[in-house]
């Protein structure tokens, strides 16, 4: 992709399902969809691989202690890692 300068600029970087997982965020994004009967939802095989994904209303609100305290775990180490090029990025 382009940016207004007519510099080249690699804005978009793909990633898979699985990487986006392990980071936490669909945790914490379903934790501020649940409250309006939303999740991320998706299905693995049997190697723990996400083969698909799709938007799904939910009764159920929120997660167990268990998975809330492994959800801001994943997400605190997420921005420990990748604080400096966050704040790189943000500064473009």
């Amino acid at each position: 992709m382009r940016d207004n300068n007519k510099n080249e600029t690699n804005w978009v970087e793909r990633k898979s399902w699985r990487e986006f997982q392990l980071t936490g965020l669909i945790w914490w994004i379903n934790t501020m969809l649940h409250t309006f009967g939303w999740a991320i939802a998706y299905d693995t095989n049997d190697d723990g691989e996400i083969v698909s994904v799709y938007p799904a209303r939910v009764k159920y609100r929120g997660f167990s202690q268990d998975l809330v305290e492994d959800g801001y775990r994943k997400v605190t180490k997420y921005m420990k890692d990748n604080s400096n090029i966050l704040y790189k990025e943000a500064k473009l």
